[in-house]
């Protein structure tokens, strides 16, 4: 499963074929991803405990430094922060965590 991060589209949450999907988001979902997991694994789950602003916080972190790893200058939205996000992206980003989360 293939989770994608929305950052530059203006939707709740993209589904676009793995084929269509740039070499460097896929990079960065996937770190993303990963990172996620990681973070419910060291905290032997209880990260289930945050809230959903603070799930929606992590993803948006990680993906912003993905980011500045993928690019030397980074287009705005790509890393804005979370204060500056619109509301359907916060809702994107705690949809992530909780999918990763729950997907074991």
């Amino acid at each position: 499963m293939v989770i994608r991060l929305a950052r530059q589209r203006v939707c709740s949450i993209c589904v676009t074929p793995r084929e269509e999907t740039p070499e460097w988001e896929r990079a960065a979902a996937t770190a993303v991803c990963g990172q996620v997991r990681e973070l419910v694994r060291v905290s032997a789950g209880r990260s289930a405990r945050l809230s959903r602003e603070q799930k929606g916080q992590f993803v948006a972190v990680c993906w912003t430094a993905q980011m500045y790893l993928h690019f030397d200058d980074p287009k705005p939205r790509y890393v804005a922060g979370w204060g500056d996000l619109p509301e359907w992206q916060r809702e994107t980003d705690a949809d992530i965590f909780e999918a990763v989360e729950q997907s074991g």
